[in-house]
């Protein structure tokens, strides 16, 4: 590989800038290389507004005319033709013409509800038997013709008129490629639009994508520095977790005691599609400066550990099609059987919903500390919703730091006006350190195990490795001090463990009703909050409790 070449590439590649990342499910990527270059120069021009060249509403109505020509026509020996036609169209309109394409496609090709009624009727009023079993042979031909007959036309008439175009490109060079964009053009549109038969449409296409991107048809590959600098240009530019800095850090991430993984798909060549990052290492890591060194690693016989610090997705079009559960498990099975020295395998995580559910905590219940105190002054009640959520003493300390130093009238108020400091002036301070540390990590073991969204855990990595069957192990202080880390987490990293013996177990409790196993430390974390009472005392925590269940507050764990 010419290293002088990849390294211009890798300078004019690295760490895209937010706007960019924003706009990917928009890249107007083709269905074939020989129009690589002309499409992107197409969507470059789109970025002055809709009305430029090539976004007229004659050129729309060619696009979606070669749209109905693709999902009607049956000339095989013309349909290829076609679906280029199709999708190097699609790929010169316009954002909002996309979105209105996108929209003829979810209503007008969607499935016949009036033949779905009708067909629903006539097999209502069809009468079963009274007894089946006694029925067989040409006397069952007989009776159930007619249930049959009507059961095949209302799988049939349940369809959507789109599956056409889907099943078409899938099967047509580089169709699953432009399906992945279509629907990542489409969840970009639902983040600003809550369109019913828009959802519709993402629905069927994401059961369709996660039939055809099952783990039989994926490859593992394991990614080098050998590779070709185009996959590792994707790597860089998708590396979601842990920025790469430079063309050394890539290097290192690629050398010895480190591993990457990528799941590849025929269709889609050279392109992983999701890729995972293991570092070996003697222990668990507890920060991911210890992942991300600046010396030697470890002689790789000397690893216990195969430590999972990133995981990222380089298709917005496959968000939540879970490839990431297939490919830590395959990764596991892999490196087991290549280094049986490795014993534990064990991620380092970020959690980047602690630190927006924190600070919604502590701002409600600061507000409703200022309600309750009036309360009470007026009528002698205090609120049923009100939580203290720091213990007497975390109270304590916070109130006793300098007053010149901070502000609030409460424990919550003054940590949260530090926690939300834009300086971070928190970290620089040992006083400061000492005092969040407690709070913060004690909070932060509340969230990972209590907090529910639909009886999963609240946050998103959180519910991904849940899912998959890992552990909550152990939280670190400390462990992230980037802008990223301190603005999500406040710096706090969690480690998952994969219990080989227990995966299955542990998947299936938290699938079937949101069990979430965790260490002893984790648990004493919980449990030792739960029987502190509030400073503004036991009469308010006490209610609170006999009215919401303490059970109910408790992860089952």
């Amino acid at each position: 590989m010419n290293k002088k070449a990849f390294s211009i590439l890798m300078r004019a590649r690295m760490r895209p800038n937010a706007n960019d990342r924003t706009n990917l499910s928009l890249s107007p990527l083709p269905l074939t290389n020989v129009v690589n270059q002309t499409q992107h120069q197409n969507s470059e021009g789109n970025q002055s507004g809709p009305n430029v060249s090539g976004n007229s509403e004659r050129e729309f109505k060619q696009v979606r005319a070669s749209m109905h020509s693709a999902i009607t026509l049956n000339k095989t020996e013309v349909l290829d033709d076609v679906l280029n036609n199709f999708s190097e169209g699609y790929f010169s309109l316009s954002r909002e013409n996309r979105r209105n394409l996108l929209l003829v496609l979810a209503r007008e090709y969607d499935l016949d509800r009036s033949q779905v009624r009708e067909l629903i009727k006539q097999c209502l009023g069809l009468e079963l038997p009274s007894d089946k079993a006694q029925v067989s042979g040409p006397e069952e031909d007989s009776l159930f013709s007619s249930f049959y007959r009507i059961e095949r036309n209302l799988r049939h008439a349940l369809k959507p008129v789109y599956e056409d175009l889907f099943d078409r490109l899938n099967t047509h060079p580089g169709g699953l490629r432009f399906l992945s964009i279509l629907r990542a053009d489409i969840l970009s549109i639902l983040a600003e639009e809550n369109i019913a038969s828009l959802r519709a449409l993402d629905s069927y296409l994401k059961e369709k994508l996660s039939t055809w991107l099952s783990p039989a048809a994926l490859e593992l590959h394991q990614i080098t520095w050998d590779d070709p600098a185009s996959l590792l240009e994707k790597i860089v530019a998708y590396e979601a977790v842990h920025p790469i800095s430079n063309l050394l850090d890539l290097k290192r991430r690629l050398g010895t005691g480190r591993r990457c993984f990528g799941y590849l798909h025929p269709a889609i060549p050279g392109e992983p599609l999701i890729f995972i990052e293991v570092a070996l290492l003697k222990d668990v890591a507890q920060s991911i400066q210890e992942v991300l060194w600046d010396s030697p690693p470890i002689p790789e016989s000397e690893a216990t550990c195969a430590l999972f610090y990133s995981i990222s997705s380089t298709q917005p079009g496959l968000a939540g099609i879970n490839l990431g559960k297939f490919l830590i498990k395959r990764v596991i099975t892999l490196v087991k059987r290549e280094m049986s020295h490795i014993s534990t395998f064990a991620t380092l995580s970020p959690i980047p919903g602690f630190m927006q559910w924190l600070l919604s905590k502590l701002a409600s219940q600061t507000l409703l500390a200022e309600a309750d105190m009036s309360q009470q002054l007026a009528d002698g009640s205090s609120s049923t919703f009100y939580e203290n959520i720091l213990k007497p003493e975390e109270e304590e300390a916070l109130m006793g730091l300098p007053k010149d130093t901070v502000d609030g009238t409460n424990g919550m108020e003054v940590m949260f006006n530090l926690l939300t400091s834009k300086s971070y002036k928190w970290i620089h301070s040992p006083e400061f350190l000492s005092v969040l540390k407690d709070p913060l990590m004690r909070l932060c073991a509340r969230y990972l195990l209590q907090e529910k969204k639909r009886g999963k855990a609240l946050d998103s990595v959180a519910n991904f490795h849940l899912q998959n069957g890992a552990m909550v192990e152990r939280i670190n202080w400390l462990a992230d001090r980037s802008e990223k880390g301190l603005s999500q987490s406040g710096g706090i990293m969690v480690n998952y463990v994969y219990s080989l013996e227990h995966i299955e177990e542990y998947a299936h409790s938290y699938f079937t009703n949101g069990e979430i196993h965790a260490s002893p430390v984790l648990h004493h974390y919980v449990e030792t909050h739960e029987k502190s009472p509030s400073l503004l005392g036991q009469s308010i925590t006490g209610r609170y409790r006999q009215k919401n269940g303490t059970n109910a507050l408790i992860s089952k764990i």
